[in-house]
């Protein structure tokens, strides 16, 4: 299945100058006449909902949010998945241990899944070696995200998690053009800057109509193993004061963990015993109607 992917031409409207909003557009583009409503499924996918993990950012955790979100879900016996959409960084299989041939038929690639059975489709599973760089233009990239929604036989999936690449380039715009995203998790650090990156993902956002679904802060604090006293070692978090302006939730605010840290570096993730996100979760069951 190595080099399988096919060429993908670059799209006809400057990306810098498009909003991206064809209601409010005069221009008679060719992307406006012939913009299709969701690129369509493998005929043996049935995902039912799909939720974008998203950062202003690079370095936030956006990865690990996206993994702990996915073991929580399937532990609550929903079947589960993740389309890591970050082509150049890909970390979904070193986070899980997964390795393996990606099979594939005439219908079209199939996942691996991890030890607990959470399905996996990122570029480090399509390489002979996962350290070699993905030196790839923008339209090659946002082509491979698109057919590993289109090409990827998923199967029955509840819950799909995208791992999305950072910043609001092609990719993010592939993704929320091509797949029907129900909601998005922003991750975001507590820093100063964390108010305008946290905007620009908001307001692409809007721009698609996507629901936000809230707000993780990462690094949020260290607790001292021996006084309990916690630390806020990247600086005093403005999180709250991003969410109330913005009218968002913060679904939880994450410590730093040497325990995760470690489990992620052994691909052992799925053996994590904390309940940082539940509240996460109960918000995205609630807004995708399954919190009974």
């Amino acid at each position: 299945m190595k080099g399988w992917y096919r060429k993908v031409e670059e799209k006809e409207v400057n990306s810098e100058t498009c909003t991206h909003d064809c209601s409010t557009c005069s221009a008679n583009c060719a992307s406006k006449a012939k913009k299709p409503a969701y690129e369509p499924a493998n005929a043996l996918s049935d995902v039912k909902k799909i939720i974008a993990v998203v950062s202003g950012k690079g370095g936030v955790g956006k990865s690990l949010v996206t993994s702990m979100l996915a073991v929580n879900t399937q532990r609550k016996n929903y079947n589960t998945a993740i389309l890591d959409a970050d082509i150049t960084g890909p970390s979904i299989p070193k986070i899980f241990a997964t390795k393996g041939e990606v099979q594939g038929s005439e219908y079209g690639m199939y996942p691996l899944a991890t030890k607990t059975g959470i399905r996996i489709m990122s570029v480090n599973l399509l390489l002979d070696d996962e350290t070699k760089p993905v030196v790839w233009r923008g339209p090659v990239i946002a082509g491979t995200v698109k057919q590993f929604w289109t090409d990827v036989c998923w199967g029955e999936v509840d819950y799909m998690y995208v791992d999305m690449p950072p910043g609001t380039g092609d990719v993010p715009l592939t993704v929320f053009q091509s797949l029907p995203i129900d909601g998005i998790i922003i991750v975001t650090s507590p820093q100063d800057l964390v108010s305008m990156i946290v905007e620009k993902a908001v307001t692409m956002a809007k721009l698609m109509n996507i629901p936000i679904l809230g707000i993780v802060e990462n690094y949020s604090y260290f607790e001292c193993p021996d006084c309990g006293k916690k630390h806020q070692i990247y600086g005093e978090s403005h999180v709250d004061a991003v969410a109330e302006k913005h009218g968002l939730k913060v679904l939880a605010k994450l410590p730093i963990d040497p325990k995760l840290a470690a489990l992620c570096d052994r691909g052992m993730l799925e053996l994590m015993e904390n309940n940082y996100l539940d509240e996460a979760f109960r918000e995205i069951a609630k807004a995708t109607g399954n919190d009974d």
